[in-house]
């Protein structure tokens, strides 16, 4: 449709004949995401126009059609600058019920006054107001700006505190909307956290909307096996708040969040709460809790133990009355993400870091962990990284091209052997865990900072057996290899050796390669900095 032809409308035709010209623009271009540049300047235009429209008293059928327009030009960031203005915001935020003084009383006496009719013409008008100041706020930055000068949050707060009253899409926008907003704008998570109480609103909002019920301190109750999963548009709200309080819980760069302990392991024990629930979907389920696990990185890791401290619900008695469901799903969860064999980074790193973090500061955690992940060692026959237990896939990805996967999975088991160099190189051979210990300093053995508690690990007799002839540096027992130098006279030895030194001679002054040596305090450095003079061991006051 001519652009032109509809901003030549826009300013003579009436109502109808704008909402009639606007929905054919619509349907035309409802799945349209890449436009004409060309024509940018004629729909930054009609983006001016359409707010226009909208600045009159219309009725909420032509509202809603010139929102529909609105957010589907707000698709294209470079068009947005009549809508990134103060009196633009305004307009969407009003519309939005957002602004100061359209959450207030006024909005509950028009509601009980109208027919159900005009109650859902209005929520949808909410609805594409907000779809489309989400669209404006990611793909502007003055957008942004202006969200904060119109303390957009403010109105985001007050409506957050009506969520027991919301239609479905009201809320999944609105928390959108201030995901969006945390997300692009850092400055302002302090502001929502401390004036507008944020963290406490989304934490009332997934309690009610997971119908989460209270047993005990910070233990919900189990979730019946036989119970509809949790519904989809549930689920989606609660996905949006988690990413929601993600961004507030994050500490400032300055800081730490200032949320008392009690905010945070209620926000673990709801969490919890989820990680035990079922939605539609396997896929949305796995959604759900991987949200939960990024949230979980964020909170102290004090109040980690609100996952296995559930008296009501009880536990093991080997792990100290500890109820270890939640770790297990943990455990599980991971075992999912390597098996998919892709976005590690993302998608498996967060768990990594969370059982990491609950193993290095809960005995009862890393014993379960270790139990399952690192079980006593019978048959050292095959190399650690070949197979296809949790511990085979951990070691193959000590040696990933992503250092921070790597770095993820070798420091994981590294607090599984309390940090013990020795025990660590029992599970995965020298090679797999060097780039732990050159970034750990711990070349020439010993442990981490962290103080573990004094229980033995007790090795099979398998293993003790097999021990003398384990090659450390693989971490397996390996077939007797032919010596390929049996055959050679003394000549050809020294001819073959004094070839190799050439070699890395001539790829050491070319600085292919650098020799490396091991410092007293395990750290590599240059060889010629670790030889020590033998003059410089004697003392001064010899005889």
């Amino acid at each position: 449709m001519d652009l032109n032809i509809i901003l030549s409308q826009l300013e003579t035709a009436n109502e109808e004949e704008i909402e009639k010209l606007l929905r054919q623009y619509n349907l035309e271009n409802s799945r349209t995401f890449s436009f004409d540049q060309k024509e940018e300047t004629l729909r930054s235009k009609l983006c001016q126009g359409v707010l226009s429209v909208l600045e009159r008293q219309v009725q909420p059928s032509c509202q809603k059609t010139c929102l529909e327009t609105l957010r589907i030009l707000s698709r294209d960031k470079r068009v947005l600058t009549p809508v990134a203005t103060k009196e633009g915001m305004l307009i969407l935020g009003g519309m939005a019920r957002l602004t100061a003084g359209e959450n207030g009383d006024d909005n509950n006496q028009k509601s009980s006054q109208e027919d159900t009719q005009s109650d859902e013409e209005e929520r949808v008008v909410v609805v594409e107001a907000l779809k489309c100041l989400c669209n404006v706020v990611y793909n502007s930055p003055a957008a942004q700006q202006v969200s904060v000068d119109v303390q957009l949050a403010n109105g985001l707060c007050a409506s957050l505190g009506m969520a027991r009253t919301w239609h479905h899409e009201v809320g999944l926008f609105t928390l959108r909307l201030l995901f969006l907003l945390s997300a692009l704008r850092p400055d302002v998570r302090g502001i929502l956290r401390r004036e507008w109480h944020a963290v406490r609103l989304l934490t009332e909002i997934l309690e009610h909307t997971l119908d989460v019920s209270w047993v005990g301190p910070y233990e919900a109750a189990r979730p019946d096996p036989q119970a509809l999963p949790l519904p989809a548009e549930d689920n989606e709200r609660a996905m949006e708040a988690l990413k929601a309080l993600f961004n507030l819980t994050l500490s400032d760069a300055g800081g730490e969040v200032s949320e008392d302990d009690h905010q945070f392991r209620l926000i673990a024990a709801i969490l919890r709460h989820l990680l035990m629930l079922k939605t539609e979907t396997e896929e949305k389920t796995e959604e759900a809790h991987s949200h939960a696990i990024n949230l979980l990185n964020n909170l102290p890791v004090s109040c980690l133990d609100v996952l296995i401290d559930v008296p009501v619900q009880g536990g093991l008695e080997i792990y100290g009355g500890k109820n270890m469901d939640a770790v297990q799903l943990l455990i599980d969860f991971m075992e999912k993400r390597i098996d998919k064999g892709s976005n590690y980074k993302e998608g498996l790193t967060p768990v990594l870091s969370l059982l990491t973090e609950g193993s290095r500061h809960y005995r009862e955690i890393r014993r379960y962990i270790k139990a399952q992940v690192l079980p006593p060692l019978k048959d050292v026959k095959i190399r650690p990284e070949i197979g296809t237990t949790t511990r085979n896939k951990l070691v193959r990805l000590m040696t990933h091209v992503d250092m921070g996967v790597k770095q993820s999975a070798a420091e994981f088991l590294f607090v599984l052997c309390k940090e013990s160099v020795d025990n660590l190189l029992k599970y995965t051979g020298y090679g797999n865990a060097a780039g732990l210990l050159v970034a750990r300093g711990l070349l020439a053995g010993g442990r981490g900072e962290t103080q573990y508690s004094q229980d033995e690990d007790s090795d099979t007799e398998e293993y003790k057996s097999a021990k003398p002839f384990i090659n450390p540096i693989t971490g397996h027992v390996e077939e007797p290899m032919p010596n390929p130098i049996e055959e050679m006279t003394e000549e050809q030895k020294e001819y073959e050796a004094q070839k190799l030194v050439n070699m890395f001679d001539r790829l050491s002054r070319q600085n292919v390669i650098r020799p490396m040596g091991v410092r007293p305090d395990g750290t590599l450095a240059p060889l010629e900095e670790t030889l020590c003079d033998p003059r410089e061991d004697s003392g001064s006051d010899s005889d």
